[in-house]
């Protein structure tokens, strides 16, 4: 059970009861799958907890130099890497770090594979190539997460590739999911064969990339299981991959915030606290969406109601409302759930707000304190 009193505030807490729990799951669907699951750094790179993560997934893929470089050194294996364009300071590094190397456009490819087989004919590096691929469906709602919105940059659609693949090409990576269910993972594989289907029994590997939210408690993952056993027995010489990040750390841990201030305007009463929508959860703004509060409900007559604000100065810095069952006073404690996934990795500091402290609820109900942030942190990172 989480003391809450010994938390500073703020603060990020990640659970290890809770964290195990996801991936055990993820990994028994990749051993019943036979396929290889492997975690996303853009959703959760919590490296001091990557120990945990290797008991039960060791590999992981990379959308970037750093991503690529930070699964190199923290969990000892080399990345799966995918930018929508390398550059060629960057490159050398790339092929240093990765393991796979899938490229966004056949420009891309077509200028930096030279190297690749440079390196791996040298039996300097053992590296696969592919091409990300565009099937122009998604369930995706949201245009900002949308990789197949019209004229979307993500992704080589088919009737920019002929017949056959460049050589050298051995793989297919397409990211159609966000949160999504196997169902619409389903729906996107019909796709992917009608219009790249031609090519499937001519590589060796398709990443089916991200947004499977196979940890969501309504996610059938008796569905995604006998899905993709009858995909590999369709197309027996592909490995399947692949990279959710959001289901690695769905549901594992919260943001710990206080009350500094209740200011009231028009009837409308908002409580400040120490913590920013807009830097500390930003996707709560972006996507947008209303997270969850602990022992609040959404509005409810009667009951004391509040508009929340983050204590930047940006005018929209804030979401509502929420009704709670006895009136905020300064200093209570206020519980944002599920703040693990899209939240340290999108954190700024803009208006010089202190970051929270990142923290692990250990298995044996300790609280262990990964890092504090101080001025020199905002400092160093306007020098």
């Amino acid at each position: 059970m989480v003391d809450i009193n010994k938390i500073p505030s703020p603060c990020y807490v990640m659970e290890e009861e809770l964290l195990r729990k996801n991936l055990s799951l993820i990994k028994k669907v990749k051993e019943e799958a036979g396929v290889n699951i492997i975690l996303a750094f853009k959703a959760f790179a919590l490296w001091k907890a990557f120990p945990i993560v290797k008991e039960y997934i060791p590999y992981s893929t990379a959308s970037s130099i750093y991503e690529a470089q930070l699964a190199y050194e923290e969990m000892g294996s080399k990345a799966h890497t995918f930018s929508p364009a390398y550059t060629a300071a960057d490159f050398p590094l790339i092929m240093k770090y990765s393991s796979h190397i899938t490229f966004n456009s056949l420009s891309q490819f077509e200028h930096f594979y030279p190297q690749v087989k440079e390196q791996v004919d040298a039996g300097k590096a053992q590296i696969s190539c592919g091409l990300r691929i565009n099937p122009e469906y998604s369930d995706v709602e949201t245009d900002l997460y949308n990789p197949c919105a019209p004229g979307s940059r993500l992704g080589i659609i088919s009737e920019l590739l002929g017949d056959t693949l460049p050589v050298g090409v051995e793989g297919l990576h397409f990211h159609t999911l966000c949160e999504s269910s196997s169902y619409d993972l389903e729906r996107t594989l019909t796709q992917i064969e009608t219009k790249f289907g031609r090519f499937l029994p001519h590589i060796k590997w398709l990443n089916m990339g991200g947004g499977h939210l196979m940890t969501r408690k309504d996610y059938n993952t008796d569905h995604l299981i006998a899905l993709l056993k009858s995909f590999r027995r369709k197309y027996p010489n592909l490995q399947i991959i692949m990279e959710p990040g959001s289901a690695f750390a769905w549901q594992t841990g919260f943001l710990l915030t206080s009350v500094v201030d209740i200011v009231e305007n028009k009837g409308i009463k908002t409580a400040i606290i120490d913590a920013s929508f807009t830097c500390h959860m930003p996707d709560c703004l972006e996507m947008p969406y209303k997270p969850a509060i602990r022992n609040a409900t959404d509005p409810v007559e009667g009951k004391p109601t509040y508009r929340i604000g983050g204590n930047s100065c940006l005018s929209g810095d804030y979401m509502g409302d929420w009704s709670f069952d006895a009136p905020l006073k300064i200093g209570d404690r206020i519980i944002f759930e599920d703040m693990i996934h899209y939240t340290m990795v999108k954190t700024n500091m803009f208006n010089g707000i202190p970051h929270p402290s990142i923290a692990l609820w250990t298995k044996e109900n300790e609280l262990q304190v990964y890092r504090t942030f101080g001025y020199e942190d905002y400092k160093n990172r306007m020098s």
